[in-house]
């Protein structure tokens, strides 16, 4: 017989769970998929970790920007030239939900309340802030022209938001639903990474080949790390997506038409190699032990796979037109 006190514990956990708004997912267990938009096929191509691809699914007209929801059971797909985020169930792949009304949305990032979704509006010229769970619009931010990446720090405080055509990052402070911010940066800024410390936001520079560095602390540009693979000029080297491990040590940046993915000693700002995968190098994604990067390549329709322990390219997988978001479903 189990002591009265376990069991009072017990029959409390569900109670708590609610209480401090955690409840454990149905799904806990990891699928072992990939999943990958495609933009110009408009579909998703799903693969194995080892790179096999297992299906195609026609999905929306456009789709970009692909993450998941808090308890990972869900993900959520931005379909640009419908204006619709759309929902899947992980385990079954089908559609289970779509927002509607999301302005041509291109990339977003969750909130850590697992509740808000912040999307950039490519050609709507904002960043709007959705509620998961009653799937309404909650506030807009007027942003400049084609905003694209988004980034929330750790503790929710902050939305980092790119406008690739102002030369902006706008920064929203959350709580007061504003922008606080606008930091000028290099020619046409996309993507971003925080240092796990979250002292440092680095954002990619396309059009001016570096990764700009910002104090979060200050809000100012500190410094900048300039990309040149060898028999690439300076204008063909275009940075899109960038990565930080969880330690901090290394960086990964797609180098877009250059080919070419960067690695970076994060500490040092430093470039230590240079990788040759597939043409326009634009998305990335690491796996949870950060053992393999996987590139979107724009240009070959195709995923290299790249042992990061090695520090080369293992694997290159077509799938559809125009890849461009990676999601991996490991743990």
């Amino acid at each position: 017989m189990k002591p009265k006190a376990t069991i009072l514990w017990i029959s409390l956990v569900p109670f708590l769970a609610v209480l401090f708004g955690y409840v454990p997912s149905a799904n806990a267990r990891a699928t072992g998929k990939i999943v990958i938009t495609n933009e110009k096929s408009n579909d998703l191509t799903i693969m194995s970790l080892d790179g096999e691809v297992i299906d195609t699914i026609a999905t929306c007209a456009r789709p970009r920007g692909i993450h998941f929801n808090a308890d990972r059971s869900e993900f959520l797909v931005g379909c640009a030239d419908d204006s619709t985020i759309a929902i899947y169930n992980i385990d079954t792949l089908e559609l289970v939900d779509r927002i509607l009304n999301v302005e041509e949305p291109e990339t977003f990032d969750l909130h850590p309340d697992g509740r808000h979704l912040f999307v950039s509006n490519e050609e709507d010229a904002t960043a709007t802030q959705f509620d998961l769970e009653t799937r309404e619009l909650v506030a807009e931010y007027e942003t400049g022209d084609e905003p694209e990446g988004v980034l929330a720090t750790r503790d929710g405080k902050l939305v980092f938001v790119a406008s690739e055509a102002a030369d902006l990052v706008h920064v929203i402070d959350v709580e007061r639903r504003e922008i606080i911010a606008d930091i000028p940066v290099d020619t046409r800024p996309r993507r971003f990474a925080l240092t796990p410390d979250e002292s440092e936001l680095w954002v990619t520079a396309e059009l001016a080949g570096v990764a700009n560095i910002i104090d979060v602390s200050t809000l100012r540009l500190i410094d900048d790390i300039a990309f040149l693979p060898t028999g690439f000029r300076k204008e063909e080297v275009t940075p899109v997506d960038i990565l930080i491990t969880r330690d901090g040590n290394i960086g990964y940046v797609a180098l877009g038409r250059a080919n070419h993915v960067a690695i970076v000693d994060v500490p040092n700002r430093k470039v230590l190699k240079y990788l040759l995968v597939g043409k326009r190098s634009w998305g990335l994604a690491l796996n949870h032990d950060e053992s393999i990067l996987y590139v979107a390549n724009g240009l070959s329709d195709d995923i290299s796979i790249v042992d990061t322990r090695q520090q080369r390219v293992i694997k290159s997988v077509p799938v559809g037109q125009i890849p461009y978001g990676i999601l991996v479903d490991d743990h």
